[in-house]
């Protein structure tokens, strides 16, 4: 697996602890990540031994946490820098099943929690809204921290998990310390998402006019884990997963509330559904495209078959220290899952950008 990194400056005292942190990752667990020369100007290649693939997380705990109660994975020294891991539709935690150990093994403490409408993650109320709009998962995180009694933490994510992550950055950056995120810059609007789109990009959204049909929920609905394997297999062509891997995260999807949080998100996005009164101020600050600006590694995978944003796109959207990351390898969509090495490697060098 080959990593290209795109650094927006160049500090070769920090390199010099990236590579210190790369060794003591590599002791720790992952039996070899070969930090090469630089084969141009900030460019590194870095090429992965096999490590030993794992179905159970250390712990799987539950808490209250705003109007949810949240089921979450933990690993790692209670007392440890705090990292928080998001995952994104149509899959769960065990997106960073082989990440977590890497990085409880580097000191770190993780927690990886179900979002709403996944997993063991139940709201409290039967009156709640079943909402999916993007400022409620923002919201939801950092409930979930204040729960959890942590006032400041390394975020990181992919789809649904990297615009949660960016949201949490630009909205409480005195709650995010850093971030990892997978394609990048996701915060979007209704009133963006009004523009139309060329043709070959509005295609690889298929899924979501799908969605705002009555046909599309109730297709969902009854086919709901072929629906999320079809699209494990076209976000990530070159990913060759068995069954046993999906069906760990294809339980997730049993979640009562599973398909009323999925299709409200995707009719939300383009203005079919209305959100909630509480997140209008929110969404507002979102909809002008906060500046992010906490240290943050941006990463994609170079064969993600997702709708996906080009890099030179989102990078000025970063204000602090900001490097790009394009994993090479036939590396899809479901990033953390695909390459956790490189994934695990990024959160320790963001944390000491």
């Amino acid at each position: 697996m080959n990593i290209v990194r795109i650094p927006e400056e160049v500090d070769h005292n920090r390199r010099h602890l990236f590579g210190i942190a790369a060794a003591t990752l590599a002791a720790a667990q992952l039996g070899a990540i070969g930090i090469a020369s630089a084969q141009g100007a900030g460019t590194q290649a870095a090429t992965s031994g096999a490590i030993k693939r794992r179905t159970s997380f250390a712990s799987l705990k539950r808490i209250n946490a705003g109007l949810l109660n949240v089921g979450y994975a933990e690993d790692g020294p209670p007392g440890g820098p705090p990292v928080i891991l998001l995952h994104g539709w149509p899959y769960d935690i065990y997106s960073y099943v082989d990440v977590a150990p890497l990085l409880a093994n580097a000191g770190y403490r993780v927690i990886v929690p179900y979002l709403r409408g996944y997993g063991t993650t139940r709201f409290l109320s039967d009156t709640t809204a079943r909402n999916g709009q993007q400022a409620a998962l923002g919201a939801d995180v950092v409930a979930l921290m204040d729960a959890l009694g942590i006032q400041k933490a390394v975020v990181g994510g992919y789809d649904w998990g990297a615009r949660t992550a960016n949201i949490v950055a630009a909205l409480w950056p005195g709650r995010c310390k850093a971030m990892v995120s997978v394609s990048g810059y996701l915060i979007g609007s209704q009133a963006a998402n009004q523009a139309p789109l060329p043709p070959q990009a509005e295609f690889q959204w298929w899924y979501q006019y799908y969605f705002v049909t009555e046909r599309g929920r109730a297709g969902y609905a009854k086919n709901t884990v072929d629906f999320a394997k079809l699209i494990w297999q076209l976000a990530s062509p070159q990913w060759k997963f068995d069954d046993a891997t999906f069906m760990l995260s294809a339980a997730a999807f049993a979640n009562p509330d599973h398909v009323d949080i999925v299709i409200h998100n995707y009719r939300w996005r383009l203005g079919l559904a209305d959100g909630e009164p509480e997140y209008d101020d929110l969404e507002k600050k979102l909809a002008t495209s906060p500046m992010i600006s906490v240290p943050t590694i941006t990463m994609e995978g170079d064969a993600n078959g997702a709708p996906h944003p080009d890099p030179s796109v989102y990078a000025k959207r970063f204000a602090g220290k900001y490097e790009h990351r394009l994993i090479k390898g036939g590396i899809g969509h479901n990033l953390p899952q695909e390459a956790p090495q490189a994934f695990a490697q990024a959160v320790i060098d963001v944390d000491r950008f």
